[in-house]
């Protein structure tokens, strides 16, 4: 009987362990949000695009430059409990984040592209889920908070 706990707890914790010390590939996880294919069907597929054009929502405009939201944004995001930077080009106005959650540990992937919009600037935002087919609308929530506080620091046209 002991036997079969150890076996089961190993087998638990084999997959556990990967969540935390998979590496995350830049290449893969930093793309423009602009570039996404597919509109995750919420919440199963998965994730939150916001972006001009086909999209889960449209982006809020702010009455700025991209540059000035750019930095705005990632010092928020920055600033956020069990994130870390993948990626981050202010020149560019791209970033990519990775944010476990408390618990177990699984890594959500956030990119995010500052553009011009007419009178101001937006971004395009594409989070998403490493492991599993649903985030349960974790990545939503997120986004719209980063958002949120976005919208008490700067101007919204």
């Amino acid at each position: 009987m002991a036997l079969m706990t150890v076996s089961a707890l190993v087998a638990a914790a084999v997959p556990l362990t990967w969540i935390r010390v998979a590496p995350s590939d830049v290449a893969r996880w930093h793309v423009d949000p602009m570039e996404v294919a597919r509109v995750p069907e919420k919440p199963q597929q998965g994730g939150w695009l916001v972006r001009t054009g086909p999209a889960n929502a449209a982006p809020p405009v702010f009455a700025t430059d991209p540059a000035t939201l750019f930095s705005a944004f990632d010092e928020i995001v920055q600033a956020s409990p069990r994130t870390k930077a993948l990626f981050v080009s202010p020149a560019e106005g791209r970033a990519t984040y990775m944010t476990r959650s408390a618990v177990i540990g699984f890594p959500d992937y956030t990119s995010v592209k500052a553009v011009p919009e007419a009178g101001g600037a937006a971004l395009m935002i594409w989070a998403r889920n490493r492991f599993g087919g649903t985030d349960i609308g974790v990545n939503r929530r997120r986004v719209e908070g980063w958002l949120a506080e976005l919208s008490t620091r700067l101007p919204r046209r």
